[in-house]
């Protein structure tokens, strides 16, 4: 049974989007990752499918829907296990695979878009990456996504996160000492045609940036493919799991 959590920052307005994720007890049970995170506005793209055209699941599907082991709830009930292996199906736009939630608004009917100029926009996940994959050791747990490309996310390369800026992918270096399985807090606020980037509390980076279309996006999205990791199979992957994630507009 899930138990709602208090969003962190009470400026945000109630009657926005929010998705803060509740909190399962240690003795609850949980068949799905919607039983453990509040989806209702997002949608999962998946790892498996057909070329080109990865597996999407939508609301309500999305409520009772997992996939083992690319999309499932943590034993405990206190998170879910985003998992995309380098051999996986990747979208007509990238070449890397993912297990990714995508921001949605009207209870994950309709795709998020806003513009970084109206309005305050704040994207707040509780994560820690488990794995990464061989040979290229990256992976991006948390976006900031305009109407075609990524704006700005948290990447995490071997044992460095880095807050990133357009194709700048070392923009801003957020610690050198990341350990596997270490949890941490990374926040996105944009408002005023500016993004502030906070990992576990601190403001990291300022980034002014104008666009429109925007949305936000949390999971496991690996910067590695066959081409460039090794082997090409099901057993080399990226995982990041996700313990808590809320967003808010107002």
């Amino acid at each position: 049974m899930k138990r709602a959590i208090p969003l962190l920052c009470a400026a945000f307005s109630v009657g926005a989007l929010a998705s803060a994720a509740p909190a399962a007890a240690a003795d609850a049970e949980c068949e799905y990752p919607a039983d453990v995170l509040d989806l209702k506005n997002w949608k999962e793209t998946l790892p498996t499918g057909s070329a080109g055209k990865p597996k999407e699941v939508k609301q309500p599907a999305l409520a009772t829907f997992s996939a083992d082991p690319w999309f499932v709830a943590l034993p405990g009930c206190d998170g879910v296990r985003f998992r995309a292996a380098v051999n996986g199906v990747t979208t007509s736009g990238s070449s890397y695979p993912r297990s990714e939630l995508r921001e949605m608004t009207n209870n994950g009917k309709d795709n998020a878009g806003w513009s970084s100029s109206s309005g305050k926009h704040t994207l707040e996940v509780e994560a820690a990456v488990t794995k990464l994959p061989n040979d290229k050791p990256h992976v991006v747990a948390a976006q900031i996504h305009n109407g075609s490309d990524d704006v700005s996310v948290f990447r995490i390369e071997g044992n460095k996160v880095y807050v990133t800026n357009g194709d700048n992918s070392k923009y801003h270096l957020v610690t050198s000492d990341y350990q596997l399985g270490r949890k941490f807090v990374a926040r996105f606020e944009v408002s005023g045609g500016k993004i502030k980037a906070y990992f576990d509390g601190k403001l990291q980076t300022t980034i002014s940036k104008s666009f429109s279309g925007g949305y936000f996006k949390t999971g496991a999205y690996v910067q590695a493919n066959c081409s460039k990791s090794s082997p090409c199979s099901s057993s080399n992957y990226g995982e990041v799991h996700v313990f808590r994630v809320g967003v808010t507009h107002g």
